[in-house]
């Protein structure tokens, strides 16, 4: 078979599940798909560039850039929102955008469905403990914020100075030359621009499409392909008329879909307001300690939770990937360290805020260890060894009749979905210690299908995969535990307090945020195209983009793991282009910084009154 007609094949896998065909049509399932084979280069690659000393140096450069501002968390928090409200504006200043806009437009490609998706990943598979480290970018990565967009403001381009172009690409192509060293500045700024390519279509593109369609199928059992078409189509139609429609769309969308949402996770945390106390003690605690496995959380130690923070907040706050400076570069202002100073709220906004408010959803509602959604009888379920493939110590489940959901399950979610692609897990203790998640117990998933050929009105059946272990697994008990990867985790626990809550509102949420999310990443990406290859290139690469939406919606996405694999890939290769060029030319930043805050302490900056809101959002010039 093809190489493309193997990728078919992965792609249509789990549709074809449904039907009982996968056997048949690609005739081994012990994983020899070429989509698991890329998963598998993923997986190695993301081993490498998510060591655990980057973690360390992403926060520590977070940490120094922190004192060289003289904690200018500080600043962002009271002089960028007084940038915002339009007191510094003046009409006659080069740029596309006000800096509202601007920080909508940067905040729309942050605040997104790594808000939602992401923390419950991050929750999922790193335990409370994963939000403490969140919160340690959060408060860094305002540092971090300022440092690059103000480099990039700094050196942005302003020849046409309704068109301005800005990012790290453009800081070691200027400030290399500046040294006598203009080739190895396009050498540099070349290699972030494919990073950026990279991080474009997986965590910018991809993570959303697959995001979305994966909540919408789950909740109104809408096709992954049908969401892909109206995503694809949506997207176009606002990216086509490039960076002033989108900061108009994007400063419209952000504040309302960030009002909806948290007023519904604030509702949620009202109902559970006795749990919060505990759920902060544990968070606390086990960002430094093993949390245990209960109910569906298999355990993980304090590097485990320290990763999947980290991971989960950078890829949803975008600090020191160099991405939002492309956004913020727009911005109307002759003042380039005034939209470092906008730039810094973000990570407060999006990790601070909103994610801390839904890693508190998914931890006091009980959706990340959550029990079991039906069990199998004593004696009607066991751990076999496969036969007959050639192999030893390959394991899997010998029955694959799916009992009925528990009376509260059925409260929370319903029935078994005929229409849904549910995946399910039991619980196996395989004697060997997992040295990330440091216990022996392990996950044996499943894909539930509905067979209407067995008995007299069908039955919902179980295909559970094939484990390797040196000894027999041993079943931890017989419950079966439904698995809600990234935005459906989010959704489940706004079911646990009202059910059908989560169904409506973060299907919602989820739209609005994967668009705008999108919105904003594909002009981050046109702004590299045009870096490499001028506007002629641009046209081609919104086309690419749109495809790519598609690509990820056909389904071949069906876990936690897989998704992180794709996301963690973007984002990675970012930190890595990035970060050098800010600790190389971090100094000019600062330099620039406690310039402008020394003349803004002596009042040397002009201002006038806020504009009224309405100005502000609709980005009318301040007369």
């Amino acid at each position: 078979m093809s190489l493309l007609g193997e990728i078919s094949i992965c792609i249509l896998a789990p549709n074809l599940r449904r039907y009982g065909k996968v056997r048949e049509v690609i005739g081994n399932e012990s994983g020899a798909c070429v989509m698991e084979q890329i998963m598998s280069v993923l997986t190695a690659i993301n081993g490498v560039i998510w060591h655990e000393y980057v973690l360390y140096v992403v926060l520590g450069v977070g940490i120094l850039f922190t004192i060289r501002t003289g904690i200018g968390q500080y600043r962002a928090l009271t002089h960028g929102t007084a940038v915002i409200r339009g007191k510094y504006d003046d009409k006659d200043d080069p740029g596309a955008i006000n800096h509202f806009q601007a920080l909508s437009a940067a905040l729309s490609a942050t605040v997104g469905l790594g808000n939602i998706a992401g923390v419950g990943v991050a929750v999922a598979l790193g335990g409370p403990g994963a939000v403490f480290w969140m919160w340690m970018v959060g408060i860094f990565g305002m540092a971090l914020k300022m440092t690059e967009v103000t480099l990039s403001m700094l050196y942005r381009n302003t020849d046409e100075p309704d068109n301005p172009h800005g990012g790290p690409m453009f800081v070691a192509a200027k400030a290399f030359k500046e040294r006598g060293m203009g080739g190895i500045g396009k050498i540099v700024g070349g290699v972030f621009v494919v990073t950026l390519l990279v991080s474009t279509i997986t965590g910018g593109n991809m993570f959303q499409s697959w995001a979305v369609s994966e909540v919408t199928r789950k909740d109104f059992g809408v096709p992954v392909q049908v969401t892909g078409i109206i995503l694809a189509v949506v997207v176009g139609l606002v990216i086509i008329g490039g960076i002033k429609r989108i900061g108009a769309v994007a400063g419209r969308i952000v504040p309302f879909m960030c009002v909806v949402y948290v007023l519904g996770a604030l509702y949620v945390l009202g109902m559970n307001l006795g749990e919060l106390p505990k759920m902060l003690g544990l968070i606390v605690t086990h960002a430094f300690s093993p949390a245990e496995a209960q109910g569906a959380f298999v355990g993980g130690t304090f590097g485990f939770a320290l990763l999947w923070g980290m991971k989960r907040a950078l890829f949803s706050s975008e600090a020191g990937q160099g991405s939002s400076p492309i956004a913020h570069s727009a911005a109307k202002t002759d003042e380039p360290v005034r939209e470092g100073i906008v730039a810094g709220l973000e990570p407060f906004i999006d990790t601070i805020v909103v994610c801390t408010i839904t890693a508190l959803v998914i931890l006091s509602t009980g959706a990340w260890n959550r029990g079991p959604e039906t069990s199998f009888l004593a004696g009607d379920i066991n751990v076999v060894e496969v036969q007959g493939d050639g192999e030893d110590n390959r394991w899997t489940l010998d029955n694959n009749y799916l009992p009925p959901r528990s009376p509260d399950a059925r409260r929370i979610e319903g029935e078994w979905n005929q229409a849904a692609e549910t995946q399910v897990f039991m619980l196996v203790d395989v004697g060997e210690v997992d040295p990330q998640s440091g216990t022996t117990i392990q996950r044996l998933n499943g894909a539930v299908n509905y067979d209407p050929d067995v008995g007299d009105s069908g039955q919902f059946v179980v295909e559970w995969e094939v484990i390797e272990s040196e000894t027999k697994p041993v079943l931890m008990h017989r419950g079966v535990y439904v698995e809600y990867p990234g935005a459906s985790l989010t959704s489940h626990a706004f079911n646990i307090v009202t059910p059908g809550m989560g169904k409506y509102l973060v299907v919602l949420a989820a739209w609005l945020f994967a668009i705008s999310t999108m919105i904003s990443w594909s002009y981050y990406g046109e702004q590299g195209v045009v870096f490499l290859f001028g506007n002629k290139a641009i046209l081609p690469y919104k086309l690419i983009y749109c495809l790519s939406i598609l690509i990820a919606s056909a389904g071949f996405i069906r876990t936690d793991a897989e998704l992180d694999n794709i996301t963690a890939l973007g984002t990675g290769v970012m930190l890595w282009a990035n970060i050098p060029i800010m600790l190389i030319f971090g100094g000019i930043a600062m330099r620039a910084y406690h310039d402008y805050i020394g003349r803004l302490k002596r009042g040397e900056l002009d201002s006038h009154a806020p504009a009224p809101i309405s100005d502000v959002v609709e980005g009318k010039d301040i007369e």
